[in-house]
């Protein structure tokens, strides 16, 4: 197999395990949403929009500690603003599809309103899945993969040609 193939793998692993923590926080977004709604007055959008940013939170940890934990951790501050500023994308997204449904259609049963939000989660999770792996959950650059190598095999080669000093060798 070439290297192709492995390229390959890689993304379809990345995508599986984004899927996996992705299918979690769909889950905490609609029953967070749900129970927001059952046990309070507020509005529609409001309640989709407290559901969205718990889901945030637990998606952060689940991308950062398991779907891209072997990514590049130098830049948190960087990484979580970057974050933060796609997740908001992503709401404004998400929500804007609910909102658009609610109040310019009038759809607002509680099955239409979870199709509405379901169908924003999905045009929404396309941008993040885009935005996360080309912007906040970076490989690190090749540039810094390469010298690490080189002075890798620098090293390995000093170690192996460097004669190991045996007391019998020495004069007297």
């Amino acid at each position: 197999m070439g290297h192709g193939s492995s390229g390959l793998r890689r993304i379809v692993r990345e995508v599986a395990k984004f899927g996996a923590v992705g299918g979690a926080g769909l889950l905490v977004n609609l029953v967070v949403f749900n129970l927001v709604r059952q046990v309070t007055e507020l509005p529609v959008v409001r309640a989709s929009v407290v559901a969205t940013v718990v889901a945030i939170v637990f998606n952060y940890i689940g991308f950062r500690y398991f779907t891209y934990r072997d990514r590049d951790k130098s830049g948190r501050t960087k990484e979580l603003t970057l974050f933060l500023l796609f997740s908001v994308v992503g709401l404004v997204i998400e929500n804007g599809i609910l909102y658009a449904a609610t109040y310019t259609f009038g759809w607002d049963s509680p099955l239409q309103s979870n199709i509405f939000k379901f169908l924003g989660i999905g045009i929404a999770t396309l941008f993040r899945f885009w935005s996360y792996r080309s912007w906040v959950f970076k490989t690190l650059p090749a540039r810094e993969a390469v010298a690490s190598a080189e002075s890798f095999l620098e090293e390995a080669e000093q170690t192996a040609t460097r004669k190991p000093s045996r007391p019998e060798q020495r004069v007297l």
